[in-house]
This record gives structure tokens, C-alpha cells and sequence, in this order.
């Protein structure tokens, strides 16, 4: 027993490089199960926040871990790292499903007029932007999120609740740095509009 509770422990402490290995070299199924507990709840959450409904995001949830586990083998380099792998994994999921659904538009910021301004905005720059949603509710916040486009949604969470850079967030998903910022920048000019709209209806309350 106290054996078997020590191995468990050694295995929350060990990183996820050398869990990969051990599943794949041995077939270890406790490393795996470490790297689902470790990684499920943040990954479980991105793909409810884009498609609304648990019984979706449970099925694509498990549709994830179903190709990560038949994949590993044959499409995992380890030169990455492998919670960005899955992350992939589990955004086209999820993109298939909405664009089967029709509730995925891609909107390309090289038809935007600020495009090169886009081009030259550092990460650091807009986060004093982001910076807008401090003080709100976390309530409040995510409802807003959620009624967002999905391509806007899903760069505001990547952003801010796995904290990714633009670079990362344009690897992941598919698309450009510009359009990641350009999707970005629309997010929050949408947010600010919901929040003043939200503090007017609360004035108009109180009157």
C-alpha cells in the first residue's frame, strides 16, 4: 500500500516530457492518467467555452484523448511540448464540429485597414487593453465571453486563460499573427461595448 501510494506521488512530480516517454517506451498507464488529471480540467474547459453545451464538449473531449492516445506513437515529436500537441488536437475538434455546425466564421485580418498596425503591436502592448475586464465579475466576464463570435472567443481564452502569446496562438489555431491580434482586438472592442451596456441597464435599474 505505502508503496504503491509512493509511486503515485513520484509520478505527480514528475514533468510531462518524462511521462510521455514512460507511456510510450512501457506503456505506462499511470503516466498517462497523471498527464489527463494534470491537463483535463483546462483542456475540458476551452472546448466548452467554444461550443456551449457539456454533452458536446465531453464527446469532443473524449474524442481528443482518443486520438492523443493513438497518435503518440506515430505524430508526437517530443522536440514540442505535448499539452500544445493536445491543445491542437482538441482545437480542430472542436473547430470541425462548429464549421459542421455553420457557427464558425473566419474572419482574416489582412481585410482589416489596421493591418500592419496589427504587424507591429507587441504582446505586451495589448495587455494593457486586456487589462479592461479587471475589476468585473468572473460571472459577468465569462457571460460575456460566451456570447462572443467563436473565433473571437476562443483567442480570449487562449490569451488569457492559458496565457499563450500571439505566435503561440497563431501556431495553434492556424491562422496568422495579425489575425489572432485582429480577432483579439474585435474581442475587446465587443467586451467594452457588453460591459458599458451592462453598467447602463444597472444605472437604469437604480433610477
Amino acid at each position: 500500500m505505502n508503496t504503491n501510494m509512493m509511486s503515485a506521488a513520484g509520478y505527480t512530480q514528475t514533468d510531462d516530457d518524462q511521462l510521455v516517454r514512460m507511456f510510450r517506451k512501457n506503456n505506462d498507464q499511470l503516466a498517462f492518467k497523471t498527464l489527463l488529471e494534470r491537463h483535463q480540467s483546462k483542456i475540458y474547459s476551452y472546448i466548452y467555452s467554444m461550443v456551449g453545451s457539456g454533452d458536446v464538449a465531453n464527446d469532443i473531449f473524449q474524442d481528443t484523448f482518443t486520438k492523443v492516445i493513438t497518435k503518440m506513437d506515430d505524430t508526437y515529436n517530443e522536440q514540442g511540448k505535448w499539452i500544445a500537441w493536445v491543445m491542437r488536437i482538441a482545437h480542430n475538434a472542436t473547430i470541425d464540429y462548429l464549421r459542421k455546425q455553420k457557427r464558425f466564421v473566419d474572419v482574416n485580418a489582412k481585410d482589416d485597414p489596421d493591418y500592419d498596425f496589427y504587424e507591429r503591436i507587441p504582446d505586451t502592448e495589448l495587455s494593457a487593453q486586456e487589462g479592461m475586464e479587471q475589476g468585473e465579475s468572473h460571472k459577468s466576464l465569462m457571460k460575456h465571453v460566451a456570447a462572443l463570435p467563436p473565433e473571437q472567443r476562443e483567442v480570449v481564452m487562449l490569451r488569457h486563460y492559458y496565457e499563450m502569446s500571439f505566435k503561440e496562438i497563431a501556431d495553434l489555431t492556424g491562422v496568422s499573427i495579425n489575425t489572432a491580434l485582429g480577432r483579439m482586438r474585435y474581442a475587446l472592442i465587443n467586451l467594452r461595448k457588453m460591459f458599458e451596456q451592462e453598467n447602463a441597464n444597472e444605472i437604469n435599474a437604480t433610477e
